[in-house]
């Protein structure tokens, strides 16, 4: 069978991929009146006179709730919240996996933006964090945006979590190619939730004082180079507009690409070839991130002439993988009792990210997704951040 049908068979197997279990003994008369009545009035009565108890009595300070309306499931698209509930179980198998963290899916059969963020805020006593998923633009901005100040770090990972180590990535690759960021010219195809997020990294919007923006950006869509006052041009294009393009160029993708140092795709698969590679800059790096179809495979990048590529995908050099990011980043998070994520939070895992690397090469500028470590640093250097920020309980 192929990995689809192996996988469908193993998920009917295991019925799902997480389960709850009790982390207290329950076997007899007196293990029942500590877990539940009459003993657990007082640690009820604890957390009613200190609401902050809760992080240490109860699961919230170990546990994030993965929110989703299934409305843009990665390469499947909008699919509803049922069916994207494996996806979610997967997210929450990974938080376990990596860094320790329970993780339970919600999963909500809900489009409107304002009721989503009603939902959300109503559920927050629950858990310690709120990992946004697989919502469609552009209300995932505005539930994100609104769901800043309830007191626990809320993080839409499709923006923030690839965002971090695409930065990461980029970083290493230029160390490779002997440049630096300021050095760079980059082109973005793709600018819906996750190229917004790159496009603020990588121009330092809004981010850590000790970001070093890229010395060129343009951000591309199906309808070419966005630039300002663009007819048709969303709140969000017209905001992308302001902060990249300086010189207000026009035209086509490949217009844009040629001459470029770096390519970023967010988009949809076998949109380039081996000339377009061909006419970038010297050493050019090509970071074609559409799943399951590249923006061109690895391959053809290489015989243009690519000196550094990545993809999305597991079985090709250089995945650029979320699960590097998350997983530390929440932990980091919880343990600090952080209140939100600062752009210092998010620009200390970037930094933990390249420097488990020590010696990058064209092969490996980002460790394995199997890597243990990676989450620990990540944590040790965002719970680190969040102190240094004053965003902790």
């Amino acid at each position: 069978m192929d990995i689809y049908e192996r996988s469908l068979a193993r998920h009917r197997e295991t019925r799902g991929k997480i389960e709850i279990r009790s982390r207290m003994r329950l076997e007899s008369q007196d293990d029942l009146s500590l877990a539940y009545t009459p003993g657990v009035a007082r640690p009820c009565e604890a957390i009613s006179e200190n609401p902050a108890a809760a992080w240490d009595l109860t699961w919230k300070g170990r546990t994030v709730a993965v929110v989703s309306d299934g409305s843009a499931v990665l390469g499947l698209g909008d699919i509803g919240p049922m069916a994207s509930l494996p996806v979610m179980e997967g997210k929450a198998a990974l938080f376990r996996e990596f860094a320790g963290i329970d993780a339970v899916p919600v999963v909500l059969d809900e489009r409107d933006p304002q009721k989503i963020i009603d939902i959300v805020k109503a559920i927050a006593p629950t858990f310690g964090g709120i990992n946004l998923e697989d919502i469609a633009g552009p209300r995932c901005f505005e539930i994100e945006d609104a769901l800043q100040d309830i007191g626990i770090p809320v993080l839409h990972d499709d923006q923030h979590g690839t965002a971090i180590v695409l930065l990461a990535a980029v970083m290493n690759a230029a160390r490779v190619t002997n440049r630096t960021l300021g050095q760079l010219s980059v082109v973005i195809n793709g600018a819906g939730a996750a190229g917004r997020a790159i496009c603020r990294m990588l121009t330092c919007t809004g981010q850590d004082p000790h970001c070093v923006p890229v010395g060129k950006l343009r951000i591309c869509d199906s309808k070419g180079v966005i630039y300002p006052g663009r007819e048709h041009n969303s709140p969000i294009k017209e905001e992308i507009a302001q902060i990249t393009n300086p010189e207000g160029e026009k035209g086509t993708l490949r217009d844009v690409l040629n001459g470029a140092h770096v390519f970023i795709g967010v988009s949809k698969g076998g949109l380039l070839g081996i000339e377009d590679v061909e006419s970038m800059g010297h050493h050019p790096i090509v970071f074609a991130m559409a799943n399951p179809i590249p923006e061109i495979m690895p391959e053809d990048a290489l015989k243009g002439g690519a000196a550094v590529v990545g993809t999305g995908r597991s079985d090709f050099p250089n995945q650029v993988n979320n699960v590097l990011a998350f997983p530390g980043l929440f932990r980091g998070a919880l343990e600090s009792r952080a209140t939100s994520f600062t752009s210092g939070m998010k620009f200390a895992a970037i930094q933990a990210i390249t420097s488990c690397v020590a010696e990058p090469t064209a092969g490996l500028i980002l460790p394995s997704p199997f890597d243990r470590s990676v989450a620990v640093r990540v944590a040790n250097a965002v719970a680190a951040a969040a102190r240094a920020d004053g965003v902790c309980h």
